[in-house]
């Protein structure tokens, strides 16, 4: 029994010791794991800690990037207009108003890299992505940093590093959306009516022309302003007769509505001479000047005979392309200065350039399109230039707009009538800013909206 009884109290007994002792090693396996999992939750918190100091110092050199872009491409928006100054005034002596590309370039650069470094840059190199060989307007700045890490009493660094480009955008003033600009220029008043005063001229030449053949001419109106057209679009309401404002090309100071009823078959047929052309088909009275002939003293010379006009070219027209670029002009009544600022931004005036997408000739010609506008030879310079200001024509008429029809030239009409805009391809907005730039320096700035800053992502 004794023995029974010794036996009953060790199957009773001993289970509860071992149980006891099992106990006392699983708390000393809780503690090892609690100690592990501590020691997890501080290096877990360590790590974040390290990805938020590394997510906020990428985030410093991004905004380093972006302000040393911004800046950069600001100070060249100020500069650009200068490189197309002439490098001498009339009488021979510099022109202190020209600026040389290489130092257009030092100036930007030298802004970029020092609002980076004031913005915690340690490390900055600026450089011009795609740069047009006479006026870029695109600007790149990469930013680096170090930051020093301790993980484990061990001391390391990374490389934090960024970038980001600006550039020059045109300003499109288009029927595709209202703008707020208007025409704020000087103006000449014919019949009480204010306009531009070398669409005054041309309205006096095409007055008289139509006075020799019995047909007096009344403007009905001319230049409004915004708010002009904002009252006129209130009491009538209806966008196929009256644009809402800011879109209403009235705006630009270019637009005559003329009458009578009696004179619109004589308009219809004569009024090209004068480069005014019919807005719309359903509009017989709303003609708009599409030509400024004027160029600066310094940037023109002027050139006559064989069908250049008498009017005035800029000075970096070959003198054998002159007479072309002027009949051409004339033809199609587009501006002369926008046809030579083409010319010198597709080929340099090279009749028998050729590109890598198969353009050739002087005004580069897709073989599709030279087919389209009858032209048989690219490399033939005068018929290529009679097709580049037809093919202009076209386009300005369509987008009625100077920057846009530059970018259907380049980039096909298709891509600028999906956004509405100059799209935004490097080649394109480099193409159309130049262009627009050559314009400016040859003191025609018609139909021109100016360029902005953007950044680039």
């Amino acid at each position: 029994m004794t023995g029974h009884a010794g036996d009953v109290w060790r199957l009773r007994v001993t289970p509860r010791r071992r149980f006891a002792a099992s106990l006392r090693a699983a708390d000393g396996q809780a503690t090892v794991l609690l100690v592990g999992i501590l020691c997890a939750v501080l290096f877990g918190a360590m790590v974040l800690a390290l990805l938020a100091r590394g997510v906020g110092a990428q985030g410093r050199q991004q905004r380093a990037a972006d302000l040393g872009a911004l800046a950069a491409a600001r100070l060249m928006h100020d500069r650009y207009p200068r490189l197309f100054e002439p490098a001498l005034l009339p009488d021979g002596t510099p022109n202190p108003r020209h600026l040389e590309r290489a130092a257009y370039l030092e100036e930007a650069l030298r802004r970029g890299e020092r609002v980076a470094r004031a913005n915690g840059a340690s490390a900055v190199a600026v450089s011009f992505p795609e740069a047009d060989p006479i006026a870029p307007v695109r600007v790149r700045v990469a930013v680096g940093t170090r930051m020093a890490l301790t993980v484990a009493g061990a001391r390391d660094s990374v490389s934090i590093e960024a970038s980001a480009d600006a550039e020059l955008v045109p300003v499109v003033a288009t029927p595709f959306a209202a703008t707020g600009d208007e025409y704020r220029g000087p103006l000449a008043y014919r019949q009480g009516r204010p306009m531009r005063p070398d669409v005054a001229l041309a309205f006096d030449r095409m007055a008289a022309a139509a006075a020799a053949d019995g047909v007096t001419l009344i403007v009905s109106s001319a230049y409004r302003t915004n708010a002009e057209q904002a009252v006129l679009f209130a009491a009538h309401p209806d966008s196929k007769w009256v644009a809402p404002p800011g879109v209403s090309l009235h705006r630009f100071g270019t637009e005559l509505d003329l009458g009578p009823a009696s004179a619109y078959g004589w308009l219809a047929a004569n009024a090209a001479r004068f480069h005014f052309t019919q807005r719309y088909g359903w509009e017989p009275w709303h003609y708009g000047f599409t030509l400024n002939p004027g160029s600066s003293a310094a940037m023109a010379r002027r050139r006559g005979g064989d069908g250049a006009g008498g009017g005035a070219l800029p000075a970096f027209v070959p003198e054998a392309y002159a007479a072309p670029i002027g009949r051409a002009s004339q033809r199609w009544s587009v501006s002369a200065t926008l046809l030579a600022a083409q010319l010198q931004q597709e080929s340099g005036f090279n009749p028998n350039a050729v590109s890598s997408a198969g353009a050739r000739g002087i005004a580069q010609f897709m073989p599709d399109t030279a087919a389209a506008y009858g032209l048989a030879d690219p490399t033939d310079a005068a018929a290529a230039i009679d097709a580049q200001a037809h093919l202009m024509r076209d386009l300005l008429r369509q987008f009625g707009s100077v920057p846009l029809a530059l970018a259907a030239y380049n980039a096909g009409p298709k891509r600028v009538l999906e956004c509405g805009c100059v799209p935004p391809i490097p080649e394109t907005t480099a193409y159309v800013a130049a262009i627009l730039g050559l314009m400016g320096g040859a003191g025609d700035a018609t139909g021109l909206g100016g360029l902005e800053v953007r950044l680039v992502r």
